[in-house]
């Protein structure tokens, strides 16, 4: 325990590490202890803030969006602040990994929520699948930085290839370290700090 405790320190020391959401029906204890626990999938040990939700959310055209792509939805902490802006006949495609998370998402009852439980690199073939053409936008909460570089990279560039053009991919991060990685995927990147979380995030917003 020990050293998994002292390898949660040195991660959250590394600029490099990611930012997922926190449980809300979690306590503060229990998301460090399962963050200890996860630290390779989940990337972190450390919950957002309410503001760097709203802050990846604030670009997104709701009105004119349809269908929109959440990556690493966790337990739908942000995944409802979508829904409650979202239009009554827009759909939310919400992918994540872990059973566990799964249960809490499939509890959201809003029929315009579809629940995925699968790995992101399967993103095109779930649209296929769906006959989905072009997606409104992405939210992502899928820790990149811990994931191996070809994967990630892949996960990204098929949401790129996937984006309408008037959409956005939303990702955060710890550090603005990882910026040279979605310039070279997408055609404009912009970073945004949130100094109230902790530690304070940086919101990714890709064109």
């Amino acid at each position: 325990m020990l050293r998994s405790v002292k390898k949660v320190v040195q991660t959250l020391e590394n600029p490099h590490l990611a930012l997922m959401t926190q449980p809300s029906s979690m306590n503060r204890f229990k998301y460090f202890i399962q963050g200890v626990k996860d630290l390779k999938t989940k990337g972190t040990i450390a919950p957002t803030s309410k503001y760097t939700s709203k802050q990846m959310l604030r670009n997104i055209n709701f009105s004119k969006s349809n269908l929109l792509v959440e990556l690493g939805a966790g337990d739908g902490s942000i995944t409802r602040r979508i829904l409650e802006q979202m239009k009554p006949e827009a759909k939310l495609y919400s992918f994540e990994i872990d059973p566990k998370f799964c249960g809490f998402l499939e509890r959201i009852e809003d029929p315009r929520l579809h629940v995925i439980n699968d790995s992101a690199e399967h993103l095109s073939d779930y649209l296929q699948q769906w006959g989905v053409d072009k997606v409104d936008s992405f939210i992502s909460g899928i820790p990149f930085v811990v994931l191996p570089d070809a994967l990630g990279n892949n996960i990204l560039q098929q949401a790129k290839n996937a984006l309408h053009s008037d959409g956005c991919f939303v990702q955060f991060h710890y550090s603005t370290i990882p910026k040279k990685r979605y310039e070279q995927i997408f055609d404009s990147v912009a970073i945004k700090l949130e100094v109230r979380n902790l530690p304070p995030a940086f919101v990714f917003t890709c064109h």
